[in-house]
């Protein structure tokens, strides 16, 4: 391993271990309601009555829960970090079953006020493909059958009331009790159309690790133990063969979705909205945060399915997407948001997530295709967010700088939106990674 890489991984789990977590368990548990409060905003003042939404809550599961799992591996024993970080993950994924899910109609609420009650009842199916996703890394991390449930009632949910069966792809939201809602809009800032790349992308992100999870109990199950900290737990999940036939269907389904439906042939960049027929919409749209975020997670679902002729066929698409992302680079290593080519419009705010998503990025180019000049993009990016977004003083990273290098301190530290996912996630994915020369 070379020095560069070695020295990396050691800023990243110091950065993980010293600036991320602590703040989520330090400052964001609610003891008086459960769960976590649904807000800190860029000044650093808790909002203990805002909502709590789904996105937040299935983010903080799943860090905690990917967290000890990585990280316990490179321990020789159970610490009280490691302690701290199995009850965190375990107080998210209880607050998801209680409050979160809808044990009525099925699926998750999309918000809850600060007391736990259901407020906002939508189903969004990129929230729910989430909590598939915190949950199945909590049965990754823990073996536990109560959370893989109710990750396979959550993957039928969608799939009973998402997939289009007349021309392929899933849709936005319904309601909570399944019928349709006219905006289905994920945010505000997003175009009105039933079908979109980022919903995609955070479907089949959860698809891969529920496939991935299985294929490790069944592994497992073969010498009946699954590997724990220091001793083994018993197998104790039983998958049905006609339930792995199902999600791994699924999980290739969508990576051609992605391939011959999402991925722009002609600019190799991702579209991001469709109509029902996957007509673009919304006009020319460059998002080049989810582009280099889909090259990598396209990759890793293409890498878990195992299949060679799918691997074949994805790969050099990989290679053209995260190539296709560069154009929102600049010259300090950060990359800027979006753009709208139509209108000329350019979101060339530096935001957390997307600087997250560009070194993991470029570091898998690096990792599965040896261009050194991948290497030197991530490291380059991880400079820039040492010296521009974390938050040394305060703890976790900065929603943005604008790109006149002044800091945004009116979107939140801490929110609906701002979680401990892209950036936990970049630490992990470079700690576990075997990443040599």
């Amino acid at each position: 391993m070379s020095q560069p890489i070695k020295l990396l991984k050691q800023e990243v789990q110091e950065v993980l271990e010293t600036n991320i977590l602590p703040f989520w368990m330090n400052k964001m548990v609610d003891h008086e309601h459960g769960g976590f409060y649904g807000r800190i905003d860029g000044q650093e003042q808790l909002h203990a009555d805002a909502e709590k939404g789904a996105i937040l809550n299935a983010r903080i599961l799943w860090s905690f829960s990917a967290a000890y799992r990585v990280l316990s591996k490179r321990s020789d024993s159970q610490t009280p970090k490691l302690q701290q970080y199995l009850e965190t993950a375990t107080r998210a994924k209880d607050y998801i079953i209680d409050h979160f899910i809808d044990h009525e109609y099925g699926g998750v609420y999309w918000s809850l006020d600060a007391e736990g009650n259901p407020l906002n009842t939508r189903k969004q199916f990129y929230a729910i493909g989430f909590a598939i996703y915190g949950l199945t890394e909590y049965v990754r991390a823990t073996n536990d059958m109560e959370a893989f449930d109710y990750a396979l009632q959550l993957f039928d949910c969608i799939e009973e009331h998402a997939f289009d069966k007349v021309h392929n792809g899933y849709i936005e939201a319904m309601a909570r009790d399944w019928s349709p809602i006219a905006d289905m809009r994920l945010s505000e800032l997003d175009a009105n159309f039933p079908k979109s790349q980022n919903t995609h992308l955070h479907i089949i992100e959860p698809y891969t690790n529920l496939y991935r999870c299985i294929r490790e109990i069944l592994a497992a199950s073969s010498c009946d133990y699954v590997p724990a900290i220091g001793s083994v737990l018993p197998v104790n999940i039983v998958v049905a063969p006609e339930t792995v036939i199902r999600i791994e269907a699924a999980l290739r389904n969508l990576i051609h979705i992605f391939t011959d439906r999402i991925l722009n042939p002609e600019t190799h960049h991702l579209d991001l909205f469709f109509e029902m027929d996957w007509t673009r919409g919304a006009g020319h749209l460059e998002s080049y945060g989810h582009d280099i975020e889909c090259s990598w997670l396209m990759h890793e679902a293409a890498l878990v399915l195992g299949d060679e002729e799918v691997l074949k066929k994805v790969e050099p698409i990989v290679q053209m997407v995260a190539k296709a992302s560069e154009k929102g680079l600049r010259s300090d290593g950060s990359m800027i948001h979006e753009a709208n080519l139509d209108t000329g419009r350019m979101d060339d705010d530096l935001h957390w997530w997307v600087q997250a998503e560009n070194v993991v990025g470029w570091i898998n180019i690096y990792q599965y295709f040896g261009d050194e000049s991948a290497l030197d993009k991530a490291l380059q990016c991880w400079d820039y967010i040492k010296a521009n977004i974390i938050d040394f003083e305060n703890g976790e990273w900065h929603w943005s700088r604008h790109p006149d290098g002044s800091l945004n301190l009116v979107d939140d530290k801490a929110g609906f939106w701002k979680c401990p996912y892209h950036n936990s996630r970049m630490c992990l994915e470079i700690i576990e990674r075997s990443i040599t020369d």
